[in-house]
C-alpha cells in the first residue's frame, strides 16, 4: 500500500513503542526499543533523556524497514510519554541531570506541604493527599535539594514537552499533563502562578512552557535534525501529545461523556469525560480541557491489580506451574480455569486490594492488602477468584463515587492485561453491572498517538472524528443481573474492610518502616 500512514510513538517506563497505522486505524507494524532505568536510592527512579532519543531512532528506523514503509508516506506523527517525568535542561536544551521518573517518590515531604497549602487548585486531587509523583512536588524537591541544578535549569518540563521540542524545535506544553498533574486550569486563566508562589515555586513560571496547546494541535514540522535521526523526511506534521494513559483513552475512543476508559495491567486506571466540572473528595479531576476542549476529565485508579495476581502466581501456584510446564500451557490459563469453578463471592473470602497502598478514593500509601474470611474449605482456586473479585470491588468503589457525584458510566472500554482473562472481565462486568467493551487494537496508547498525528496531519479535522474512524469495537462482555445482586453483599463487606482496619494497617506499616 502506498499510504498515507500515521505514526504513533509511545514512550513507556521501560521502552519506546512505535506503531504505524493506516487512516482507518489498522495496524501495519510495531517495533519496540528498551532503555535503562536506575534507582540511585530506595524510592528513586531516573532515566537518561539521551537514551530515550537513541532508542526512538532505532525503533522508528526498524519499523520503517521491517514494515517496508516509504518514509515519505508518513502523513503525521503523534506522541505520548509517561507523565510526571521531570526533565531539567540548560539554555541549549541539554539535560543537566537524569530525568526524575514518574514512579520516583523522593518528594514525599514536599507533597505533604503542598497538600497543606489550602489553595483552591487542590480540587484537582480531590482535596486530599497530593501524590509525591506529581510534577510540582518534584520541582520543589529539586529546588530544595539540588539548588545549583535548579538555578541552572533554563527549562524544566515534562517528558512529553521535551520530546515535542526534540521533534519540532518548539518549546510548548501539552494541555494534558499541564492539567492532570501540574494544576493548569483554563477556567481560572491557565497556569496558577499564585499557587506556585504559595508552595515556594514562584520562579518556576520562567522555566515551564508558556504556550499550552491542545492534544492533536499541529506543533510544527519535523526538524531536519530530528528527521535525519529518525530516517524520515523533514517537515512531517507533529502533533501535540500527552500522557500515555490519557492518550490510550483516545485510542479507546473515550472522547465524550458516558463511556470510561478502563486501562488495566499491573495497576488499574479509569478515565472518562464529563460535560460539567466535578470535584469531590476521593475523586481526581475533573481536569479542564485535558483531553477534549470544552470537556472535563475525571480519573480514578488502583495501585495494585494485575500485580497482585502476578504475586500470587509467582509465590503460591507451584502445582499449577508444574502442570503448565508438563502440558505446555500458561499458568494463567490454568489459574483462570480453576477460579471459574468457584462460585461468586469465593465462598466468603474477601480481598482488600491495597498491596501497594490505595490510589483512590483514599490516596493512602500506608494502607496494605488483606485476605480475610478463610476456612479450611478454601483452596488456591478460591484465593485466585477472590483476588479477581477484590480488584473488581475496588474498581466498583470508584465507579460508585463517580455515580454519587452525577457521573454515570454507561460502559467500560478496556485495554491491557485483563483482556486475556474472560473470567476477570466478566467478574468486573457483574460486580459493576456495566458492559465492558473490547476494541480491535490492544496497543491503545500507540493508536491514540497515531490518532493525534492524523489530526495534526490534516487527515481528520478533530480528535473525536479521528477516534471514531480509527477505533473499532470487536466485542462486549455483558453483566449478569442475578450475579450482580449476589455480589452486592460481598461488595458491602469489601467496602467496610478498610475503615475497620485502617488504624491497624497504619500501625504495622509505621512499625516496620
Amino acid at each position: 500500500m502506498p499510504g498515507p500512514y500515521l505514526m504513533g510513538i509511545d514512550f513507556g517506563t521501560e521502552s519506546v513503542r512505535v506503531g504505524i497505522f493506516t487512516p482507518d486505524g489498522a495496524p501495519v507494524i510495531f517495533r519496540t526499543k528498551s532503555y535503562g532505568l536506575t534507582h540511585p536510592r530506595p524510592g528513586w527512579a531516573e532515566q537518561s533523556p539521551d537514551e530515550w532519543w537513541d532508542a526512538l531512532g532505532v525503533a522508528v528506523r526498524q519499523a520503517l524497514q521491517d514494515g517496508q514503509i516509504d518514509p515519505s508516506a508518513i502523513a503525521g506523527i503523534g506522541t505520548d510519554t509517561t507523565s510526571c517525568t521531570v526533565v531539567a535542561l540548560d539554555e541549549h536544551f541539554r539535560p543537566l541531570r537524569p530525568a526524575i521518573l514518574w514512579m520516583d517518590l523522593r518528594a514525599a515531604e514536599q507533597s505533604k506541604r503542598i497538600a497543606a497549602c489550602g489553595h483552591p487548585a487542590l480540587k484537582y486531587n480531590g482535596y486530599g493527599a497530593v501524590s509525591a509523583e506529581w510534577f510540582p512536588c518534584k520541582a520543589l524537591w529539586l529546588k530544595e535539594n539540588q539548588p545549583d541544578i535548579y538555578r541552572a535549569a533554563r527549562y524544566l518540563c515534562e517528558f512529553e514537552d521535551w520530546l515535542t521540542f526534540r521533534l519540532t524545535g518548539r518549546y510548548t506544553a501539552n494541555i494534558n499533563t499541564a492539567a492532570i498533574r501540574n494544576y493548569h486550569d483554563r477556567n481560572v486563566g491557565g497556569w496558577q502562578a499564585d499557587f506556585y508562589a504559595l508552595i515556594g515555586l514562584e520562579d518556576l513560571m520562567d522555566k515551564i512552557p508558556n504556550e499550552v496547546l491542545d492534544m492533536g494541535t499541529l506543533v510544527g514540522g519535523l526538524t531536519a535534525e530530528a528527521a535525519a535521526h529518525l530516517g524520515l523526511p523533514a517537515g512531517i506534521p507533529v502533533a501535540e501529545g500527552g500522557a500515555d494513559a490519557l492518550v490510550a483513552q483516545i485510542g479507546l475512543n473515550v472522547v465524550s461523556p458516558g463511556k470510561m476508559a478502563f486501562i488495566t495491567g499491573s495497576s488499574h486506571l479509569m478515565l472518562g469525560q464529563s460535560a460539567v466540572e466535578l470535584h469531590t473528595k476521593g475523586m481526581w479531576g475533573a481536569y479542564t480541557d485535558a483531553v477534549v476542549p470544552g470537556q472535563y476529565t475525571v480519573e480514578a485508579g488502583q495501585a495494585s491489580s494485575g500485580s497482585i495476581m502476578k504475586w500470587f502466581k509467582d509465590h503460591f501456584c507451584g502445582d499449577w506451574a508444574q502442570e503448565a510446564e508438563r502440558t505446555g500451557r500458561s499458568v494463567y490459563d490454568i489459574l483462570n480455569e480453576e477460579a471459574a469453578k468457584i462460585p461468586p463471592g469465593s465462598e466468603g473470602l474477601i480481598v482488600l486490594d491495597h498491596w501497594q497502598g490505595n490510589r483512590s478514593p483514599y490516596t493512602d500509601p500506608e494502607s496494605r492488602g488483606m485476605i480475610w474470611g478463610f476456612s479450611l474449605k478454601h483452596t488456591p482456586a478460591h484465593v485466585a477468584r477472590a483476588i479477581m473479585e477484590g480488584v473488581a470491588y475496588g474498581s466498583e468503589q470508584n465507579l460508585r463515587l463517580f455515580r454519587q457525584n452525577g457521573y454515570e458510566v454507561t460502559e467500560l472500554v478496556i485495554c491491557g492485561g485483563i483482556v486475556n482473562s474472560p473470567l476477570w472481565m466478566q467478574i468486573h462486568a457483574d460486580i459493576s453491572n456495566t458492559p465492558i467493551v473490547l476494541t480491535k487494537v490492544s496497543e491503545a496508547a500507540t493508536l491514540g498517538s497515531a490518532i493525534l498525528g492524523a489530526v495534526a496531519g490534516g487527515v481528520y479535522p478533530t480528535v473525536q472524528e479521528a477516534a471514531a474512524r480509527m477505533v473499532e469495537v470487536v466485542g462486549r462482555v455483558m453483566p449478569d443481573p442475578d450475579i450482580h445482586r449476589e455480589y452486592e453483599f460481598y461488595y458491602d463487606q469489601y467496602a467496610a474492610t478498610y475503615p475497620a482496619m485502617k488504624d491497624l494497617l497504619h500501625a504495622v506499616v509505621r512499625h516496620i518502616a
